[in-house]
């Protein structure tokens, strides 16, 4: 206990927990309030799955109490035991002094509704992608698809997979493709393993350990996918406390960030079908990307929550 509290935040030292008083918090919209209060007093950062402290909080609650997110709605006025109580205030006082992702302290993130197994070998899942895949791939847009007919997708890849969670969410929106998935990470691939278990789809993700391309031989796919490691030196040296907790392979993409990218864009013409294509998540490096590569027809694609931070190149224009 002594060694714990010379731990330091943003090289103050760490908060005690506030005291809360029998009866003082009650409801789970209550723990939300406290939770929010401490974080912004705590000036954390969010981006692992949450964009805000109250969403940050109410996730927390949630996991806490053994809820759905799409449950909180329902019980956010319901009472919650001592016990639970005790629960929720350890998982806000743990956010606050060690800075982890929150998803780290559950071992658990949502991406499109569905739960994954998460812990410190992989970085917490936040791709686009999964939205794109529903929203470009078949989906109820169909007019503007890039590949219209889900089921006329046979093979997919999803390279630098983490822990799995693209693979897995292509494997369902794909229901008569192979995944082959690939990350050079061992604790990753162990991660995404535990994961594709937990789903019964052994059968059809495959899953590698390698650089890239290298362990799939001269594999070739209808649809690559992958959000590789595309930040630059300088934003690597401004991350703050959360990202530095994931880890460093996941986010160094080099000086300009584009180490791995322009690998994959070399590299991938070898292992698309004729009719395939590429979807590569970049981040805010749009601009660089577009002066590394203007002889590219790069297609920028949108989501709710961002603005060409994803691209889609055809097989055919990669050459």
């Amino acid at each position: 206990m002594a060694k714990a509290s010379k731990k330091t935040v943003r090289g103050r030292a760490a908060p005690k927990p506030a005291k809360v008083g029998p009866g003082e918090l009650l409801t789970l919209v209550d723990f939300v309030r406290y939770g929010v209060s401490r974080f912004v007093e705590a000036g954390l950062a969010f981006a692992h799955g949450t964009t805000d402290p109250v969403a940050e909080a109410a996730f927390l609650v949630s996991e806490a109490l053994h809820l759905n997110p799409e449950q909180f709605e329902t019980f956010a006025g319901a009472r919650v035991t001592v016990a639970e109580g005790k629960a929720i205030l350890d998982l806000i006082h743990r956010r606050v002094t060690t800075r982890k992702p929150a998803a780290y302290l559950v071992n658990k993130i949502y991406m499109r509704g569905l739960p994954f197994y998460v812990d410190e070998r992989v970085i917490v899942p936040r791709s686009f992608i999964g939205e794109l895949l529903a929203s470009h791939f078949g989906g109820e847009e169909g007019a503007g698809a890039l590949i219209d007919d889900p089921t006329a997708v046979e093979r997919v890849l999803d390279l630098c997979t983490g822990s799995g969670c693209l693979a897995i969410l292509a494997a369902h929106h794909f229901p008569n493709a192979a995944v082959d998935a690939v990350d050079i990470s061992k604790g990753a691939i162990e991660v995404a393993t535990r994961n594709v278990a937990e789903y019964g789809l052994e059968g059809r993700i495959s899953l590698y350990r390698g650089d890239l391309f290298a362990p799939l031989g001269d594999n070739r796919y209808d649809l690559i996918i992958t959000n590789p490691p595309y930040v630059d030196a300088e934003g690597m040296a401004a991350l703050p406390p959360e990202c530095r907790a994931e880890p460093k392979l996941a986010f160094d993409g080099g000086r300009d960030g584009l180490d791995v990218v322009r690998r994959i864009l070399r590299e991938a013409p070898d292992h698309l079908a004729p009719n395939g294509g590429l979807i590569c998540e970049i981040g805010r490096g749009r601009d660089l990307v577009d002066e590394a590569f203007p002889e590219l027809p790069l297609l920028w694609l949108d989501t709710e929550d961002s603005e060409g931070e994803v691209f889609w190149i055809a097989a055919a224009d990669l050459g």
